[in-house]
Formats: structure tokens, sequence, C-alpha cells
């Protein structure tokens, strides 16, 4: 069967929560609440952690209760299977195609580049992803709205652009999470109003990063994770439940399939910019170019990635608004297997990280979705 997108899982809670107009995309979940619908639901959003990689023995063995939760999942990260796509299409319900934001870096139609990941205040985040995010919505509709993560990401464009909506009092450790989100349950009840508290927590995927998805740093933090999830499946009750997600899995690059971009110079040959990130390349050719461009790069590439022009590429990205169509690069690499096509000119820091992801594999893709409800 196949997994459920991403981007239905916020348009499924804040129906669940009673906002109108999303009763198509809800009924799903709705449905498994055998007691009937939640008045507050917890959504944890866990970067970086992979239904594949939590399915493993040795990482379901270090996370017990969040791997013995019921199991709604998996669900399916967008293409590219990276952070600020999928964390748009969790916070908008949207394809990427959609909401525009289409890459780890990605060329806008004034030619300038964007790189979400370090977005500030320009180019203005409304303006670049003006559609409303559920946040938004759910508080519009009388929901009690409520992030708990870093409070330097607040005012980042990203956060803006994606996940804006609702209150968002900064929460940088794990207790002032808890915190935040006790805090906002015990709020609601006492006002008999639905609450929605989002929780993100990046530190899986930053071990995943550096160390590996096989390294002893990466299981410590799962076992961080599990601690997280633990306290806050404390908070459920007959009327709040506790959904836990991600935005992507990853793979392990080896060294010797981290294909070096600058290698070959035939693949500079037509082309402007290359941007995006390893395991997924958008190439933006020089005018007339692009064909030339997706020949040399299928040539070169061979097995090691799949290339595919625009208009191929929009069948992953889903549909694509006009206006977001010069987003996504005139031809764009798909990185195969474990492969990355780096480059120290492009992205040093991010070409040489250890684990990466972007791609199409299952353990790239496939995020888990697990549910707690209190008696």
């Amino acid at each position: 069967m196949t997994p459920r997108p991403l981007a239905d899982l916020l348009p499924a809670v804040a129906h669940v929560l009673g906002v109108p107009g999303l009763a198509d995309r809800g009924r799903w979940l709705a449905d498994s609440f055998a007691d009937g619908p939640p008045r507050h639901v917890i959504v944890v959003l866990v970067d970086g952690l992979g239904a594949v990689q939590l399915a493993q023995p040795v990482h379901a063995g270090l996370a017990p209760l969040l791997a013995g939760l019921p199991d709604l999942g998996p669900l399916a990260a967008p293409f590219p299977s990276s952070t600020c796509v999928s964390l748009t299409s969790f916070g908008t319900g949207l394809p990427p195609g959609m909401h525009g934001i289409v890459g780890t870096s990605f060329r806008l139609d004034d030619g300038s580049v964007l790189s979400p990941l370090s977005w500030g205040a320009e180019p203005n985040p409304i303006a670049t992803q003006p559609e409303p995010t559920l946040l938004e919505r759910a508080a519009a509709a009388g929901v009690l709205v409520v992030s708990a993560a870093p409070a330097q990401h607040r005012t980042s464009g990203l956060t803006r652009a994606a996940l804006r909506g609702g209150e968002y009092p900064g929460a940088d450790t794990m207790g002032d999470r808890v915190v935040v989100a006790a805090e906002a349950i015990a709020r609601a009840r006492s006002h008999d109003q639905p609450a929605l508290v989002y929780v993100y927590w990046p530190e899986l995927d930053k071990a995943a990063h550096v160390h590996g998805v096989d390294s002893d740093r990466y299981r410590e933090q799962l076992v961080v994770v599990d601690e997280l999830v633990t306290a806050l499946a404390e908070l459920t009750g007959p009327q709040t439940a506790l959904l836990v997600t991600a935005d992507h899995g990853m793979v392990e690059v080896p060294d010797d399939r981290r294909f070096d971009l600058e290698s070959r110079p035939v693949l500079r040959r037509g082309v402007q910019t290359i941007l995006g990130e390893p395991r997924a390349r958008h190439v933006y050719a020089e005018p007339g170019r692009a064909e030339e461009v997706r020949r040399n790069w299928a040539r070169e590439l061979g097995e090691r990635a799949d290339v595919r022009s625009r208009d191929e590429i929009s069948a992953l990205v889903g549909p694509v608004d006009e206006w977001y169509l010069d987003r996504i690069g005139d031809v764009v690499a798909i990185a195969a297997d474990r492969w990355g096509l780096v480059s120290d000119r492009i992205d040093r820091l991010v070409s040489g990280l250890r684990s990466q992801h972007g791609g199409l594999t299952d353990a790239e893709v496939l995020v888990p979705l697990r549910l707690a409800v209190g008696g």
C-alpha cells in the first residue's frame, strides 16, 4: 500500500480538533481513535527519525516506548526528502510544487539563491511562501496552538514560512519543551478549549549527519528521543493524544560513493549554477542548453544518479504552481543507493557530512507515525 504523505498529517489533526474544511483529509486519522476524537493533540516531529532506522532491532531496543506505540504509518516525506521541504509540506499540508520550498538550496525568480535552513528576514518569508499554515488555520478556528521548539528558530525565515501561527514561547531543552507542552494542555483543559501543541526535536538529525546512523552518538540520541516521548506521553489522557513523526530518514554515504562533481569539467558545461544537496542536486542551465546539460549529467553520472529534466521531476514534487516552476532546476540529479554528489565548491560542509538525505530510498523517505492515547 502506498504510504500516506507527511503533508496529510496536520490537516488531519486540525480536522480532529474541529477546524472546518478538512474532513476529506482528516477521516483517516479520526478513525484511529476508538473512543472518539481527542480535544488536545501533541505532535512531536523528530528530525531525522526514519521509519527504516526505527524498525532496526537495535534501535527499537533503545527506544522501547516509542517503538512499542501503535503504528499508524509509515508516512512518506516529500521530494526532496529534506528538512526544509518536509517541514513546509508538514506545516502547510501542501506538496513542494504548491508551496515553493523545493530544496535545501534553490534559485528564486530574481536569480538569487535561497538556503532555507539559514533563512533570516530576507527574502520576505510570507511573500516567498504565502499559503496559510495549518497552525494559522487552527488558531483562527479557536484552537490553542503552541509551538515548543528552540527560541532561535522563532524568527527564522523557515519558521515564518512553514510553521507560523499560534504561540511560540521558545523552549531550548527537553525539559523546557515538556513544560511548554504541559502548560498548554493544562490551559486548554481549564478553558475547555481544543489544543494543538507542536514539539520539534533536532538533535537526532545532527548526530546522524556528523557521526552516521549506525554510530554510538546516534544511538545515544535515540535514547534521548525515547525519554522525550515518554515524558510527553505522561501528559496524555482520555481527551489528549500524542503523535510522533519525523521529516525524513537517512542513508550513510561511504567514502567510496562520494562522487566529486568537480572531477568532471563537462558537468559545468552549459551550467549557470548547481544547488540542492548531495542526494538531490538542482542544476540550472544557461538559456537553451537544458537538454545538453541533462545529457552530459546522465552520461557522466551513469548508474550513480537518476537524472531528470524539470518536466520529468514535476511528477515527484506534486502539481507545480506556475509561479514556482523556475525554482526547480532545469535538470535534477537524484543520487542512487548510497551515493552522494559532493562538491567543496558548492557546499563543502554539507558535502562532508557522513549521513545524508534528500533522495528517494525508503531509508530517506519513510517516516514513522506513532500514537499514544492516555486512559
